[in-house]
């Protein structure tokens, strides 16, 4: 989780102020994403949830 949201592959916006922080990560062979919900409209910013999904192509952005 750390490294999600420290050094995430990207941030996407979500709704009220929520930014979603994703990378990608291997476990036990399997491909998933895992998403950081950060609130940055608190100070300090304040983490949500945190959750891994296979949808990988569902949320992932493209450039």
């Amino acid at each position: 989780m750390e490294q999600a949201l420290y050094n995430p592959e990207q941030k996407v916006q979500e709704v009220n102020g929520i930014t979603c922080y994703q990378s990608r990560v291997e476990i036990n062979g399997k491909a998933y994403l895992l998403r950081v919900m950060v609130n940055e409209t608190m100070d300090p910013a304040v983490v949500v949830t945190v959750y891994r999904t296979s949808k990988v192509s569902k949320y992932w952005r493209k450039p």
